[in-house]
């Protein structure tokens, strides 16, 4: 079941608000979750950008994405700040022994349910129906939270993807 997003993301946070996806190469399992949302929680409380408290948000879907915003209309987020999140995002890989990096692999929507394919085989799955046009892709480069409500799933037909694999 494909989540709404404006009732997950906070209300509280600007449209501008920065936004992060590290998509896992696998599912989480319960166990890992419970884990990666304490070490999200700690995080958040204490994300500091220049000394000052960054207003931040983290949280995890379909159980194998993870998402960090921070909402810069109080604190802007710079290098070493964003570092701090790459380093838990760099935890959590060795923790669970995932890859939370790998720009190779990409995620659809398919039979409601996560599957990802490796960007060199997304030609073999379009042309043999596996993935379609209207087959939704999570377009993990989205910068904002309106941009990743509006998005972040669309269909492949209005994603990059159409240009170099549909026809």
């Amino acid at each position: 079941m494909l989540v709404a997003l404006p009732e997950i993301l906070p209300e509280n946070f600007s449209a501008t608000s920065k936004v992060w996806i590290y998509q896992s190469n696998r599912l989480f399992s319960m166990g890992e979750v419970f884990e990666i949302e304490t070490l999200l929680e700690d995080f958040v409380a204490q994300w500091k950008s220049h000394g000052a408290k960054v207003k931040g948000f983290a949280t995890i879907l379909y159980g194998q994405f993870i998402v960090l915003m921070a909402d810069e209309t109080q604190t802007g987020v710079g290098g070493c700040s964003t570092d701090s999140s790459v380093h838990v995002i760099k935890q959590i890989e060795v923790l669970c022994n995932v890859q939370m990096f790998n720009r190779e692999l990409l995620a659809f929507w398919v039979k409601e349910k996560v599957e990802t394919i490796p960007v060199a085989q997304v030609g073999y799955a379009v042309e043999n129906g596996i993935l379609k046009p209207d087959t939704l892709y999570f377009n993990n480069l989205v910068n904002h939270k309106a941009e990743m409500e509006l998005k972040w799933l669309q269909p492949i037909s209005e994603s990059w993807l159409a240009k170099k694999y549909l026809k």
